[in-house]
């Protein structure tokens, strides 16, 4: 008796919990944003600026990206393709969208939630392989679309802060509706919409609205072509924003309404703002935290206390209305590889703005191709040398930022040694903090062959900069030290250890093959740098400081992607600190 009592007990348990857990997955609500006429239009940071009203109304949301390219992750890419690659706490390698809604909503994203042709093709693969479809033919429909839904079901319920179930997830669909890569996207979210019921799926899509010069007036065309593409393809959306460059009359938006059935008050548009923390606030504004709880059937939900919610309002507009009004400059030269491509670092500029703000300073951000620095140069192109090197010299400090390659190294170490000799305050991040240690070696210890052996691929030269064989398998995509990993101080005389509220250890993410050599360690130590932090093995070095100097910080991490409009990274804080004399 009392083992069926135990057992029934125990069954009702399970039932319990299984109708728990498909509760939870029936009440997810489903945000999907998809883009129109041109790529580039702004659907991550609108797709970033949707998560953060929301949340800041109570509700916990996570996101998903979702790449039509066949490669498995962005961590191949050369910048100049996507942009930056973001890195996650797990090590994913992913777009820079997600460092947006990391950066907006304050959440912690993982690998799954960045979804790439690859990677839904590998998947299904996989299952071909281990017989999984017995012995079906594996097809785009239903194989492919059913992969997709599952997908984006598993990683919508996936914790993103503090272990709390998300409620809504948005997603966001890149490249624009026509393009044939996305088309086995767009039709498992058109499956999907029914799969969810209507009350649980919402689509926005984002569109332009040029503007020709020789007319002056903006044209709807071009959306009106967009949205009939997109319920051709069997979705209709529920808002659409439109971009555009300068503000759309309300006659515009009347046209939009009309041919793309959908009421006046669901055509937001959207015109270019100041910066990118406006986004949030201008669609507020718009209602749209009205539409979305009626569309959603959302309940009125505000966070624990409504002071709390007051108040993260009141922070977000104060940083907009910040930003509008600041007039002090700080100017930091940027000497990197790939800067005829802004977006290529575009998690240090938002890291370096996010110290400016903080010290109610305005950023001006020079890019220098390091390239143009070397001696070379000064041969082949004269006026870009002296242009890059005047760039430089006005500079109130200098950022040097990861990277790969040979390209620039030189001008990179110059930089490197002018901010040391000159005491301007320098930041090395990754590659430049390799470098920094290459720098020294060379015009302090007086090593002229001191170099790094992703240059030199020779171990019998002096390599103060070595690989770490466990991560050169031979593979390129994901085999780098990769992720979070902890960083202990070893001494408390040191500025970082100050700036990160003296903490023992701290948590940051890295992406580097190569590593200090600790060999010369002892006789750089000696000359005056000082390595106060490594891992937690000890055998890592992470961090660097020189003596008798204003700010010369090198970090093997990336504190970047880390950074947080409202939480700065504190080696870039202290960058700025230094180069406003503030520190």
């Amino acid at each position: 008796m009392n083992y069926l009592m135990r057992t029934s007990r125990s069954f009702s348990l399970l039932a319990n919990t299984y109708l728990h857990k498909m509760m939870k997955k029936k009440n997810m609500k489903y945000i999907l944003v998809t883009g129109g006429v041109i790529s580039g239009i702004g659907k991550g940071v609108i797709a970033s600026s949707i998560g953060r009203i929301l949340k800041s109304n109570g509700y916990e949301v996570t996101s998903i990206k979702i790449d039509p390219y066949i490669n498995i992750d962005a961590g191949t890419f050369s910048p100049y393709e996507h942009g930056e690659v973001f890195v996650l706490d797990d090590g994913g390698e992913v777009d820079l969208d997600l460092g947006n809604y990391e950066r907006f909503m304050d959440i912690k994203l993982h690998r799954d939630n960045n979804i790439t042709t690859g990677k839904i093709y590998l998947d299904v693969i996989n299952k071909e392989r281990r017989g999984d479809f017995l012995g079906k033919t594996v097809q785009v429909v239903p194989h492919i679309t059913d992969a997709i839904q599952e997908w984006v079901e598993k990683v919508a319920h996936q914790p993103v802060s503090c272990e709390l179930q998300p409620e809504i997830c948005i997603i966001e669909l890149g490249g624009t509706i026509g393009d044939i890569e996305g088309m086995p996207f767009v039709e498992a979210f058109r499956q999907f919409q029914f799969k969810v019921k209507k009350e649980n799926f919402c689509c926005v899509h984002v569109s332009l609205v040029p503007q020709p010069k020789a007319t002056g007036e903006h044209k709807t065309k071009p959306t009106q072509a967009s949205v009939r593409e997109l319920r051709g393809l069997g979705l209709s959306p529920d808002l659409i924003v439109c971009r555009s460059e300068d503000a759309v009359n309300e006659n515009v938006k009347q046209k939009i309404s009309n041919f793309c059935h959908v009421p006046p008050e669901q055509v937001i548009c959207l015109h270019d703002v100041r910066s990118v923390y406006h986004v949030p606030i201008f669609l507020e504004q718009q209602g749209l935290v009205g539409f979305f709880l009626d569309r959603l059937q959302l309940p009125i939900r505000q966070p624990s206390s409504s002071e709390e919610s007051i108040k993260l309002s009141a922070e977000w507009r104060n940083l907009a209305e910040k930003f509008d009004h600041l007039v002090r400059e700080v100017k930091i030269a940027l000497v990197g590889k790939y800067t005829s491509l802004e977006d290529a670092y575009a998690s240090v500029s938002k890291a370096l703005q996010h110290a400016t703000l903080h010290c109610n300073l305005k950023l001006d951000l020079q890019f220098i191709a390091a390239a143009d620095l070397e001696r070379e140069m000064q041969t082949n192109n004269p006026i870009r040398y002296h242009e890059a090197w005047q760039k430089l010299c006005k500079a109130d400090g200098v950022l040097v930022p990861g990277g790969f390659g040979s390209n620039g190294i030189e001008g990179k170490i110059a930089a490197i040694e002018w901010a040391r000799k000159n005491k301007k305050p320098f930041l090395g991040i990754c590659l430049g903090f390799q470098l920094a240690v290459v720098e020294f070696a060379r015009n302090v210890l007086g090593w002229e062959d001191a170099h790094t052996i992703e240059i030199t691929q020779d171990k019998a030269k002096k390599n103060v900069v070595i690989e770490m064989e466990e991560h050169h398998t031979g593979i390129m995509g994901g085999t780098m030290r990769l992720g979070k990993k902890a960083t202990m101080f070893k001494t408390q005389d040191s500025i970082l250890w100050k700036l990160y509220d003296k903490k023992q250890f701290i948590e940051e993410r890295h992406r580097h093959r190569y590593e200090v050599n600790k060999a010369f360690v002892p006789e750089m130590e000696r000359a005056g740098m000082k390595f106060v932090a490594e891992d937690e093995s000890g055998e890592r070095l992470e961090i660097l400081e020189v003596e008798d100097h204003p700010y010369f910080v090198g970090v093997q991490f990336h504190p970047e992607y880390i950074s947080r409009p409202l939480k700065p990274s504190p080696p870039y804080l202290g960058l700025i600190l230094a180069s406003s004399g503030r520190l």
